[in-house]
């Protein structure tokens, strides 16, 4: 599962588990500081939009070549771009500094901001192990012509599988990053998989906005979907040669995230190799 809808919302599985955690710290420092007569609540909250704060910092500045030609959009955080540990550092800092401030916060705070780390941690390298077994649906689609394509062939390469629908809006303002990318990275095969709409209507859609993306094709049941565990568009799936998920992602893709997702898609061992390197 990837994603979750809750009425007219959906959220990725990775917010609902940061989500989670800010619930069971906020719960857990609540009772351990209720013999105290003291709430670390409002400190808990601010340490969370501390670290969500941070950790966007750090992924602009990793990624500011792709966002420097349009500054104003590094705070457009609709494109899923944080780092995690720029902003676990500054919980911990933070928490350490309020807790100097106000002693009688420390300790439920503490344990709050303990909890809620453990949890959303245990629960993160659960979900990249079930990520880890997730694999390339064997499933038959349709191309523009009718023709029957198996997803199964293009196994062998990195393979990005964009879901999208003419009729959603940040699908459609994503897809001028998607159509540059794939032409920036011969060494990967990018499919657009329309979702239950027909050859007509997405051929019109791409004419009117002038693009050209290769290897369009068509799902018309959205059967894909459903194997995957999506349950909203867009959602980008990002699959290494084996066939094995590297990651996902729930909503419109920027440069930059794009750029981050693509660089996860070099294989374990490859990925291994280049740390070795790294610390010789």
């Amino acid at each position: 599962m990837l994603s979750f809808s809750l009425g007219p919302f959906s959220l990725a599985l990775n917010h609902l588990l940061l989500l989670a955690a800010l619930v069971l710290a906020t719960f857990v420092g609540w009772l351990s500081g209720r013999r105290q007569g003291v709430n670390p609540e409002r400190a808990l909250f601010g340490l969370f939009l501390l670290g969500l704060l941070l950790a966007r910092v750090g992924f602009v500045l990793v990624y500011w070549t792709q966002y420097q030609s349009h500054p104003a959009s590094s705070i457009d955080i609709r494109d899923g771009g944080f780092l995690v540990w720029p902003g676990v550092v500054a919980v911990v800092i933070g928490a350490l500094v309020h807790g100097f401030r106000r002693p009688a916060l420390r300790t439920p705070m503490g344990i709050g901001v303990v909890s809620g780390l453990v949890f959303w941690w245990l629960a993160s390298l659960a979900v990249s192990a079930s990520q880890q077994d997730a694999r390339l649906p064997d499933l038959t689609l349709r191309n523009a012509a009718g023709m029957p394509v198996q997803l199964s062939d293009f196994q062998g390469k990195k393979l990005v599988v964009n879901l999208w629908a003419t009729w959603c809006p940040p699908c459609r303002r994503e897809m001028p990053v998607l159509q540059a990318a794939q032409q920036a990275n011969p060494d990967v095969v990018f499919l657009f998989v329309n979702q239950a709409e027909t050859p007509r209507e997405v051929g019109t859609f791409l004419t009117n906005q002038g693009l050209q993306p290769d290897n369009l094709l068509f799902d018309g049941s959205g059967e894909l979907a459903r194997r995957v565990g999506s349950a909203a568009l867009p959602t980008t799936l990002f699959y290494r040669p084996d066939g094995r998920l590297s990651a996902s992602h729930l909503g419109e893709l920027s440069n930059a995230s794009l750029t981050h997702a693509l660089g996860q898609l070099a294989e374990p061992a490859a990925l291994a190799s280049s740390r070795i390197r790294s610390t010789q």
